[in-house]
């Protein structure tokens, strides 16, 4: 299974997890994020992790829907 890189934006330390969702077309507007995470199973650094505004900092590998997604900048 390949990681795909996710980038922070330039002069930013961090995204959110709902961030993540909506850049990788998981959900289609932020305010899914909450339900999403209620009914589906998503793992931060092989934690199950269910906070949308939980940050993602350079290195933080999210596992979801059978896809892997590694922050960088």
């Amino acid at each position: 299974m390949g990681k795909e890189i996710v980038r922070i934006k330039d002069g930013e330390n961090y995204i959110t997890l709902n961030v993540l969702l909506k850049l990788t077309n998981i959900i289609s507007t932020g305010g899914e994020a909450k339900y999403y995470l209620v009914n589906n199973k998503v793992y931060v650094n092989d934690i199950l992790e269910n906070r949308r505004g939980r940050k993602l900092y350079k290195g933080d590998v999210v596992k979801v829907e059978g896809k892997v997604f590694e922050i960088d900048q």
